[in-house]
């Protein structure tokens, strides 16, 4: 395996791993590498030195805006791909994920909302439920 540091158009950073060394220049081409923070396709490979073994370690960590920052692109990815393409019910979620669950209704990816009740009864009862992810805020909310 043979990791790049690499960079968007955004100057996000972030690593990739690949199975050999042309695999990088193979998935950009295609369209398949995209930036994790903001799904930029402009990827670029950035200078690194090569991975030596050491006695040091030292720490790779992001800081806590960067961590927050790839957590919300992320929250915001899963949420607009569940209303891209799951059936939105409403208020009658409880009721539909019951049925699915129970054989009665087409198996179907489905959200919408529920009471706080309706949602301990399903996982009581052992339907398989998530909640979705906020909506992201607007840029207008923002400071």
């Amino acid at each position: 395996m043979i990791r790049y540091a690499l960079h968007c158009e955004h100057d996000h950073e972030f690593e990739g791993w690949f199975g050999a060394s042309g695999d990088f220049d193979d998935q950009q081409a295609r369209g398949l590498i995209d930036c994790p923070a903001c799904g930029s396709k402009a990827v670029r490979k950035a200078i690194m030195a090569p991975a030596v073994a050491g006695t040091k370690t030292r720490s790779q960590d992001n800081s806590p805006a960067q961590n927050q920052a790839v957590m919300m692109e992320a929250m915001s990815r899963i949420r607009r791909h569940v209303e891209d393409n799951f059936d939105d019910v409403g208020d009658a979620f409880a009721t539909e994920a019951r049925a699915i669950h129970e054989g009665r209704s087409e198996d179907r990816g489905i959200y919408g909302q529920a009471t706080s009740q309706e949602v301990r009864d399903l996982v009581e009862d052992g339907v398989p439920i998530a909640p979705l992810p906020p909506e992201p805020r607007k840029k207008t909310e923002l400071n």
